[in-house]
């Protein structure tokens, strides 16, 4: 009787002798919150509405200001009009910018977990519901994992409409689209999909439409859940998608013929298709000279083979390629490694595992301390394992010039691939030497040939080969040059 589809016939949603038992059922479907607000009003002599709201999830001053100050001045109540005309008058003047119509118990349950108040008259086909949510949420804040000197310092925070209306600030072209999905039994997460009409190729919004369509889980709390169902591949180190919490770069990227993926109550977008070498493009670089901004690039291509082949040549060269080593510096290891108990890639590993430990625990800690703590114990721990013998001078500077390393990555993400080869490469060394560190090369570069996201090879614009795309990648080139987008995404347009 009360669980029925919509229908516009002449029989209510509840007759007068019903309306206590529809209100009954309607509190006991959400549980009965404490923080539930059931109040009646006077509609007209004689009529009585109910108004149902969850405080929790609300802005008061609405209801306040919008909803009870318009019933307490409204006068044209006419006495001849009909439970739903009198909804219809409602409608159409109660001061709330959106108003919607509910015909069954479950959508009136799920309106009220979704912060409407809804307004239910006895007689009446339908219960009016009015969008007065209000969420509590961050303020727009700087960037915590893509901090830069230069540039905006704006970044997304957990609410979506925040987040698009940081979108919509910097493209105000009218060929900006957003699609919402609601994904999640539990949770019914909102999840929008971000593109430029005229530059997203369309089999590519397609597959993103596709893959997202098909996900199905109980919750959806964060962007990661997404990235999680959508990527090209799930057992591979390296991210087929991009994350980033900053507006800019999301929306440099939907400028160049991409697609993004927001989610409500994530601060993180996720961007596709993404290849390899965008990876070390730091957002800074286009706030910087395009001179400038190439040396920082080949700067962090550098740091990235330090950081993934400088434990892993150290323990090979230690344990099989002496002769690779000038004399003077072979007589000097050998002297800092007399009395060590510990093979060089056991020395390596504990080292490694320490700093590993350190990381997570200056993550965990407290703020204030936790930095600080992190680095004296890196110092003193290295220093005391020194001066006990456990391990050599070499060793701690090899793991420092790692860890240095490690952090250059511009991207939280793609930095954790990188984390994942050092040791993959060491144990290889640990066995074989230099035979097993190119191995180890051979398999990453075939591994990351085969890669690809959204149709676009993982390894673009190098392989295949798109010239054109290199001024972009590999150097930066000036702006007055940068007339024409990214081949390797195949964008309707062309030219910027």
């Amino acid at each position: 009787m009360l669980d029925h589809t919509p229908s516009h016939s002449d029989s209510p949603l509840y007759k007068d002798s019903e309306f206590d038992a529809f209100v009954s059922q309607l509190v006991n479907a959400i549980g009965n919150p404490p923080d539930l607000v059931y109040h009646t009003l006077v509609l007209r002599p004689g009529i009585l509405g109910s108004y149902l709201f969850i405080e929790t999830l609300v802005d008061k001053n609405k209801i306040e200001d919008n909803v009870l100050k318009f019933f307490s001045e409204c006068r044209f109540l006419d006495d001849s009009e009909s439970m739903t005309d009198l909804m219809e008058t409602l409608k159409s003047r109660i001061p709330i910018a959106s108003t919607s119509t509910v015909f069954d118990l479950g959508s009136c349950a799920q309106g009220l977990l979704k912060g409407m108040c809804l307004l239910v008259i006895p007689g009446a086909d339908y219960v009016l519901m009015l969008d007065v949510a209000s969420f509590h949420h961050r303020p727009v804040a700087e960037p915590k994992t893509e901090t830069t000197v230069q540039g905006p310092h704006e970044a997304f925070n957990e609410d979506l409409i925040t987040s698009i209306g940081l979108v919509r600030k910097r493209i105000v072209t009218s060929d900006l689209r957003f699609e919402q999905m609601m994904i999640g039994k539990s949770t019914e997460t909102k999840v929008w999909i971000c593109y430029i009409q005229d530059l997203a190729p369309d089999e590519i919004l397609n597959e993103f439409r596709t893959r997202i369509r098909a996900i199905e889980t109980d919750s959806i709390l964060d962007s990661t859940y997404i990235e999680e169902w959508i990527q090209d591949k799930i057992f591979t180190p390296f991210p087929t998608l991009m994350k980033t919490e900053r507006p800019d770069v999301m929306v440099s990227h939907l400028l160049e013929g991409r697609v993004a993926v927001l989610v409500d109550g994530s601060p993180y977008s996720l961007i596709g298709p993404v290849t390899f070498m965008q990876y070390f493009t730091s957002p800074e670089d286009y706030y910087q000279r395009a001179d400038i901004a190439t040396f920082l690039l080949w700067i962090r291509f550098l740091a990235y083979l330090l950081a993934v082949f400088v434990p892993a040549l150290y323990v090979a060269v230690s344990l099989f390629h002496h002769s690779l080593l000038p004399p003077t510096l072979l007589v000097s290891l050998s002297a800092q490694r007399e009395g060590v108990p510990f093979p060089s890639y056991v020395e390596a590993f504990l080292m490694m595992m320490l700093f590993e430990l350190l990381r997570e625990a200056g993550l965990r800690m407290p703020r204030i301390s936790g930095q600080a703590i992190a680095i004296v114990g890196a110092l003193v721990l290295g220093e005391a394992a020194v001066q006990a013998g456990l391990v050599s001078a070499a060793t701690v500077i090899v793991v420092a010039v790692t860890a240095i390393t490690n952090f250059v990555t511009p991207f939280y993400n793609f930095g954790i691939s990188q984390r994942f080869l050092q040791y993959a490469y060491m144990i290889l060394a640990g066995f074989t030497g230099l035979f097993g560190i190119l191995c180890g090369v051979l398999f990453t570069v075939i591994h990351l040939a085969s890669l690809k996201s959204f149709g676009v090879p993982y390894l673009a614009p190098i392989a295949p080969t798109f010239l054109s795309d290199w001024k972009d990648v590999i150097i930066r080139v000036p702006r007055p040059w940068m007339k024409s987008l990214p081949r390797m995404n195949n964008p309707k347009r062309k030219k910027r």
